[in-house]
């Protein structure tokens, strides 16, 4: 009887095999447009995690990693990290940003997607397209170039306004209680219509049924918009807000820390300046390694926790 129930099993797995190759030999060209990918992924991407292993050795450059000895205790560079004055201001720093960027860019780009929805005027909502998309494609060097040239304090044309309204002009991007406003304000801006594409997108496959539906029984154009669109995109929005939730360690390097300077730095060091700073300015290969792995592993957390959260509620996860 076992004899008989193997030679069954390698029947099945010859079968499930024979399935696998013709499938791979019928759409062979597939396959080999995957391997450039796969190559990619591989070399730039898994790799280099390999680097990891400096947050649990003393690095020394003359030794190489692999040469470099076992750092005792492993976690001596995550304590230092955790014990170090400026835990407390980039931690909170890094979510305070992140969070705000979130709570006040979230719903916007469905907002602008809703409203977008109900635009009768092809030409007019075209146009609006067009200019809430084009911000999305400034670099963000230039974008805070035109911040700072906005707000400089001699010849910006924010400060122009205030003094011919009876104000005081100064340079707002030395304040520090106005980071956080400007770096918030100008992501949302910038990011806003490039968002709202992926909502117009679920608004469009809504059955049109529906809508006539409504207005047959009553409905009005709120009552369509509450009823309707709403949950029609919401497992969207729920993807979005899952994904989301997994970079709210990853504040911008970039756009930080050309906004960044000795004036504001209180409240705009976040994780990715400062290990930027232990890393490349003191050479602290190590400690800068071992705090970006803690920024990861709390960012897989919160995707892990979020997903699971949204499946036993909303039934709706990425995994």
């Amino acid at each position: 009887m076992k004899n008989g129930d193997n030679a069954k099993v390698r029947k099945r797995m010859s079968l499930k095999q024979f399935i696998i190759a013709k499938r791979i030999n019928r759409n062979w060209q597939l396959y080999l447009m995957l391997i450039p990918v796969i190559a990619f992924f591989a070399v730039f991407c898994y790799a280099p995690m390999y680097g990891i292993t400096l947050a649990f050795k003393d690095y020394k450059v003359l030794k190489g990693i692999m040469g470099s000895p076992w750092a005792n205790p492993w976690y001596k560079y995550f304590l230092q990290f955790f014990q170090s004055p400026y835990f407390s201001r980039v931690l909170s720093n890094t979510i305070i940003v992140s969070l705000e960027s979130l709570v006040l860019g979230f719903p916007l780009p469905i907002i602008l997607a809703l409203s977008l929805n109900e635009v009768k005027s092809i030409k007019y909502k075209k146009f609006v397209q067009n200019i809430t998309y084009a911000p999305h494609f400034l670099s963000v060097l230039v974008l805070v170039g035109v911040i700072k040239a906005f707000t400089n304090s001699d010849y910006g044309i924010v400060n122009i306004v205030i003094r011919k309204l009876g104000g005081e002009g100064y340079n707002w991007m030395q304040k520090a209680s106005l980071f956080r406003p400007l770096y918030v304000g100008s992501g949302i801006w910038q990011n806003i219509g490039w968002d709202s594409i992926i909502y117009i997108a679920a608004l469009a496959g809504i059955d049109p049924g529906l809508h006539e539906a409504a207005m047959i029984d009553g409905a009005n154009r709120m009552q369509r918009i509450w009823h309707i669109n709403l949950p029609g995109i919401m497992p969207t929005m729920v993807i979005l807000l899952i994904l989301n939730s997994g970079h709210i360690m990853n504040v911008g390097f970039e756009k930080v820390f050309l906004m960044q300077n000795d004036l504001n730095l209180s409240v705009s060091d976040v994780i990715a300046t400062y290990s930027y700073r232990i890393g490349i300015e003191s050479a602290q290969y190590s400690l800068s390694t071992a705090i970006s792995l803690f920024n990861s592993v709390i960012n897989c957390a919160l995707l892990v926790l979020v997903n699971t959260c949204s499946r036993k509620l909303s039934e709706t996860s990425l995994w």
